[in-house]
Formats: C-alpha cells, structure tokens, sequence
C-alpha cells in the first residue's frame, strides 16, 4: 500500500479515533486489528501504519498505552515493561 493511501486512511479515521481519545483518554483507549475481515478496504501493515500516523504527536506513554499497555489491563496479560 503506498505511503498516500496510508495517509488517506489516517486522514480519514482522525475524527473518530480523535473523539474517542479525548473522550476517553489513552489508558481506556486500545488500537486493534480486524484482520483478515478488513483486507478488502486496506492492508494489515497499512492500518498499522495509519495508526502510527494518528498518534504521531502523542508521547511515548501515550502510544505505549494505545499500542500494548491498555490491552494488557485490559486482558490481563503480563505487562512488557
């Protein structure tokens, strides 16, 4: 997937992830996968991508709880660090 469809995807899905975010804050909020349901809009590594592009500007606690922390609360899973 070129880099411009990535942003396209980012661009497109800030208004929602941004609300969520801000309505909730990072240590309620998770990033997720709904593959292989989701190829036919955009590729695996592409959404990820996407998801990168939206917390660009976040800090490192934040993405730490977007990406991995708030799953492991949430799933109970051994935290990574």
């Amino acid at each position: 997937m070129p880099s411009l469809r990535r942003a396209e995807l980012a661009r497109s899905w800030r208004p929602w992830m941004e609300e969520c975010i801000n309505a909730f804050g990072t240590s309620r909020c998770m990033f997720e996968s709904n593959f292989p349901a989701d190829r036919a809009g955009y590729d695996y590594v592409g959404g990820w991508n996407a998801f990168k592009r939206l917390v660009m500007d976040a800090s490192p606690a934040e993405k730490a709880d977007l990406f991995w922390r708030s799953a492991c609360v949430f799933y109970r899973l051994p935290a990574l660090a």
